[in-house]
């Protein structure tokens, strides 16, 4: 399952570079408070990756994220208190709808018998993930770093869960062999930023065999795959 089609659940409908999240009926009509405010989480979250991909976060300013939401600047505060709780919130869906692909992969039914195969497997839904949606890469790849303190913190939960992921897959069952998970999802994690930050987004599949190469060699040297 690609990202497309997680966001139909986890943020909005037709989303594609510019927000088209499904507008609310205008006028009176029977829609719950609930999912209204639903409706206007998910537009202002699209927002803030629209936003922030294409003005860096620094640049960016609430008016910005409003303006590509189409709400108003009191919903905006009826939902977040500061454009870093916004930011945050927007980080924290991008990151789930990334594990989540993953994740789906692995519960796929149909899965390869080897390690080295599943390893393999859930990098290549990574990359794929990442190259479909440039917007999500560049926010949450590169300017994830100019939003402070939080959003760093929350960066390294994200970067741990990754390498539970791995560590589990590969059945790691000591401190080295934790390390190497750790090394191999650092590594992974620092050569896609790199070329999203230069802005290369588009040779992010091109990373599918040396990353695989590399993932052989670290599991391989802890005793977690043959080689």
């Amino acid at each position: 399952m690609t990202l497309a089609h997680l966001r139909t659940n986890m943020f909005a409908k037709g989303y594609t570079g510019v927000v088209q999240v499904e507008q609310l009926p205008r006028g009176r009509h029977r829609l719950s408070r609930a999912t209204v405010e639903h409706s206007q989480r998910e537009r202002l979250l699209l927002a803030m990756t629209e936003a922030v991909a294409e003005l860096g976060y620094a640049r960016t300013s609430v008016a910005d994220v409003l303006h590509r939401a189409r709400v108003s600047r009191e919903t905006f505060y009826e939902q977040f208190s500061n454009k870093e709780a916004c930011f945050l919130a927007a980080y924290d869906a991008a990151a789930s709808i990334v594990a989540k692909a993953m994740g789906d992969s692995l519960g796929s039914g149909d899965l390869p018998d080897g390690t080295e195969e599943r390893i393999e497997l859930i990098l290549n839904r990574y990359l794929s993930t990442l190259a479909s949606e440039p917007a999500v890469a560049r926010a949450f790849l590169v300017e994830v770093y100019a939003a402070g303190p939080a959003a760093l913190a929350r960066r390294v939960e994200v970067q741990q869960r990754f390498v539970d992921l791995v560590a589990g897959i590969a059945g790691a069952t000591d401190e080295r062999q934790r390390f190497a998970c750790e090394a191999l999802v650092a590594g992974v994690s620092g050569l896609v930023t790199q070329r999203v930050c230069a802005g290369r987004g588009a040779e992010l599949e091109s990373l599918r065999e040396p990353l695989r190469d590399l993932a052989a060699t670290l599991l391989a040297g802890v005793g977690l795959t043959e080689r």
